[in-house]
């Protein structure tokens, strides 16, 4: 049997999912009728917002006509990925899985950050690339101008590129030949033992966990006992299948295809993605090699968003939503955390700033929850003198965590290497909105006449919140980019705690680097000082470092005329009535407390001048 096993790589929008759904009506796999846009997008916020979230892989048979003149069929299984830079642990999963990557490249738009990333996953993982000219149909398509660009900028032949528009299925049975010509087909078998490996799991309600794997050795068959090489875990396979694009039920898999798994698999805690399946009787020497785990970058808290009184209805609710979701998506974490202000919550720990939004939004339409969320944080490497001396390494998520600054002799913070994608005219732009965020110039390479590419090192916690916009926006949505975490390092970082009516509200505090510290704070104080409603009384808002305040602005209260009712006579009325008044506002203050709405804590988050 003739197998090719592929991956669909590209930037966002270049067409990953369109060009899905034409290989798909192609190989007849869906009718015309059945035939929708983003057919493998199954979420509904995947189809709102146009992007691809999740890897889903497909099983397609196709004929082909080989050079030497034999028709035979070929299984192709190909895996539509994501092309977000937040999901980039889900290409990686996607391509161990294959022996080939079709890289879309848009031919009005070029090469992009996105693109070159991924081509290089693909070139790691030792797979063959085929680039694909997408939307050839589009009036701007330059598809000579970029294939000289593929060729420049990834090494790739001119040539080998193959024009396709996805819209309108020109190009596709071309595209199609040159899979089965051009990829290779899975590697020899290296021994007769079972060796398949998962390379995503989700969760039904239903049947429990059902696993993704890619058959490496042997074969699997409905009724095997297996066991998982990296947790030890013992199932019995109740169903094997195939999405074609809908669940297929097969007998068995033989080495070089993918499927999926189902074996009453009650949680996802007994299932690794990255792991090794095997059979119980027959155990495999070695397993394959994984993946490595993926690395929260993001952190914030999520709260409950109701009245006290149900609060803990709402916590047990929060939590139910979270670890169901956490079955379908392994790469977000959470623990408990308690605020004074807020109550009971968790602390999340996400991929990016798009994961977090979506985590949020997963969970406000399918938990059926209200959050209230915390300005995100990147993790920072904290050093601490410990009672004998010795230096030890800590991991703090949030500023509120930071132990006692008498103790801590150094904070290294997270550093991306940045590549950015812009139109030359920008340069100058783009290099001055990355030397503000902190940024170190590392080189700067010719794409093509019109475009550069700039590579920056540039702090994490400069970059998660508003760099991209802010790209976007002055290069006229040109700009792309990519990054990734290349280091720790140290800095003059200090803690800026906010002290509302004198005290600390540990949600609001922030670290930043020192020479920023007081126009962070005066900006900060600014913000809030808008969003926090007025009260009976005065209320200060300060920001400190230490014990030192660097900053202060003061909500006035609402003031009743108490001497409306003095007409004439004596001055000392009217002074005896504002006395008492004042007395009162000062009693008021010390037992009043202040209500900090939603909006305050996402105050933290801009950064811009006031």
């Amino acid at each position: 049997m003739n197998i090719r096993n592929f991956s669909i790589i590209a930037h966002i929008d270049h067409g990953k999912s369109t060009l899905a759904d034409r290989l798909l009506q192609a190989t007849k796999a869906v009718s015309d009728r059945e035939a929708k846009e983003q057919l493998l997008d199954s979420m509904d916020l995947e189809r709102e917002r146009g992007i691809t979230i999740k890897a889903s892989a497909v099983t397609v048979g196709h004929e082909h006509t080989f050079e030497d003149g034999r028709t035979e069929p070929v299984m192709l299984n190909f895996i539509d990925t994501p092309g977000h830079v937040d999901f980039g642990y889900e290409v990686s999963r996607a391509l161990k899985a294959c022996e080939g990557a079709l890289l879309v490249v848009d031919a009005s738009q070029g090469v992009e950050a996105q693109t070159v990333v991924n081509a290089y996953l693909a070139v790691e993982q030792d797979l063959e690339i085929i680039p694909v000219l997408n939307k050839i149909d589009l009036p701007g398509a330059r598809p000579d101008e970029i294939a000289m660009e593929v060729e420049q900028v990834l090494g790739l032949p001119a040539e080998d590129c193959i024009p396709v528009s996805a819209k309108t299925g020109q190009g596709i049975p071309e595209l199609l030949a040159a899979i089965c010509d051009r990829f290779p087909g899975p590697r020899a078998e290296e021994t007769k033992k079972t060796r398949a490996l998962i390379f995503d799991a989700v969760y039904d309600d239903y049947r429990g966990v059902i696993i993704y794997a890619r058959v490496f050795d042997g074969k699997l068959t409905v009724g095997d006992k297996i066991r998982m090489m990296g947790l030890g875990r013992t199932f019995t396979v109740t169903e094997l299948g195939k999405y074609v694009p809908k669940p297929k039920k097969v007998k068995s898999v033989s080495a070089g295809e993918t499927c999926y798994v189902v074996a009453s698999i009650k949680t996802l805690g007994d299932v690794r993605v990255g792991d090794t399946i095997t059979l119980e009787h027959d155990l495999a020497e070695d397993a394959l090699s994984g993946y490595e785990p993926p690395r929260q970058m993001v952190f914030c808290d999520f709260y409950p968003a109701t009245n006290s009184d149900k609060k803990g209805n709402d916590f047990e609710a929060l939590r139910e939503a979270m670890e169901k979701l956490s079955l379908n998506d392994a790469s977000f974490t959470f623990q408990t955390v308690h605020s004074e202000a807020l109550g009971f919550g968790y602390r999340c720990g996400f991929l990016g700033l798009l994961h977090m939004d979506i985590i949020q939004e997963r969970l406000e339409r399918e938990g059926g929850v209200e959050i209230v969320q915390t300005a995100p944080t990147v993790s920072y490497k904290v050093d601490i003198r410990g009672k004998e001396g010795e230096i030890e390494e800590i991991e703090v998520h949030n500023p509120a965590d930071l132990p006692d600054m008498s103790i801590v002799t150094e904070i290294k913070e997270p550093i991306a290497k940045v590549e950015v994608m812009v139109p030359k005219e920008y340069v100058g732009e783009v290099m001055k909105l990355a030397m503000d965020r902190r940024g170190i110039f590392k080189n700067q390479m010719y794409v093509s006449d019109t475009r550069e590419m700039l590579t920056y090192e540039i702090p994490l916690a400069e970059l998660i919140y508003d760099f991209y916009d802010k790209l976007k926006g002055m290069t006229a949505g040109y700009g792309t980019m990519d990054y990734e975490i290349v280091a720790y390092r140290a800095d003059r970082l200090v803690k800026v705690d906010v002290l509302i009516n004198g005290d600390p509200v540990e949600a609001l505090s922030i670290i930043v680097h020192k020479e920023r510290s007081e126009m962070r704070g005066r900006n900060l104080l600014v913000r809030l000082k808008k969003q926090i409603p007025r009260h009976n009384f005065e209320i200060p808002l300060q920001c400190a470092i230490g014990g030192k305040i660097i900053a202060r602005e003061t909500i006035k209260g609402f003031r009743k005329n108490v001497t409306a009712k003095c007409y004439g006579g004596d001055v000392t009325r009217k002074r005896k009535l504002l006395e008492k008044q004042k007395k009162g506002k000062e009693r008021m203050k010390s037992i009043g407390s202040v209500t900090i709405p939603q909006e305050a804590f996402m105050a933290v988050l801009e950064q811009g001048e006031e």
